[in-house]
Order: C-alpha cells, then structure tokens, then sequence
C-alpha cells in the first residue's frame, strides 16, 4: 500500500479489527546477535528461516530427551547412532563455515557447550 492509501483505510476502520490493536510491537531481544548481523537475523526469523546449525541443536536436545526416556534397548541404540550423527554433522558445520574463528563464537562458546551437552 502506498501512503495515501495507508491513511485512507487507517480513517474507514479497515484496520480495526486487527488482533493487538492498540498495543505496543513486542520486541525481539536482539542483544545477543551482532549489532551487524540483527537485520538479517531478524528477516531470516520472521520468514519462518532457521540456519541448519540450530535446526541440529533443537534435534540434539530432542534426541537426547527421547533417549532419557526410552525402554528399549534396541531403540536406544538406534537413537544413539542418530545423536552421534547429529553431533558429528554439527562438527563439520562449524569447521567448514569457520564458526570458531568468529569473536562471538569464542564469547559464546561455554553456553553452546552446555546447550549441546543437555
């Protein structure tokens, strides 16, 4: 829409009925993410985007919550195997994109360490 049109459906109500109205935008804490990268971050985020790296991390969480939890001897096993997969694909992601070279790796890394070891 252009600004004319903006304001004309602004003034016939159009907007009216939009859920939150009247209340202030939430706003991501970006303060974790490089004043450099925020933008794009947040483009990749509102497009529903999530970098392999954390796609395997909430995998490597959730494996290792099925394996606590499971009975099987058998399934256990097999879900082992698919963890260290995981991990390992997630090694060779940060080497090869260079991830531990970066200053907020470095800053960072005890927390990953710890996310990863859940």
């Amino acid at each position: 829409m252009s600004g004319g049109k903006d304001k004309k459906a602004i003034e016939e109500g159009e907007f009216d009925q939009l859920k939150g109205r009247g209340k202030p935008l939430k706003q991501d804490d970006l303060s974790h993410v490089p004043e450099d990268l925020r933008m794009g971050y947040r483009l990749l985020k509102n497009s529903g985007f999530l970098p392999e790296e954390l796609q395997i991390n909430k995998e490597l969480v959730t494996l290792r919550d099925l394996i606590k939890s499971c009975d099987s001897e058998s399934e256990k096993k097999r879900l082992e195997k698919k963890l260290t997969e995981k991990e390992l694909r997630l090694r060779m992601l940060i080497e090869k994109r260079g991830i531990k070279k970066s200053p907020v790796y470095r800053q960072y890394r005890h927390k990953l360490d710890r996310l990863s070891q859940r």
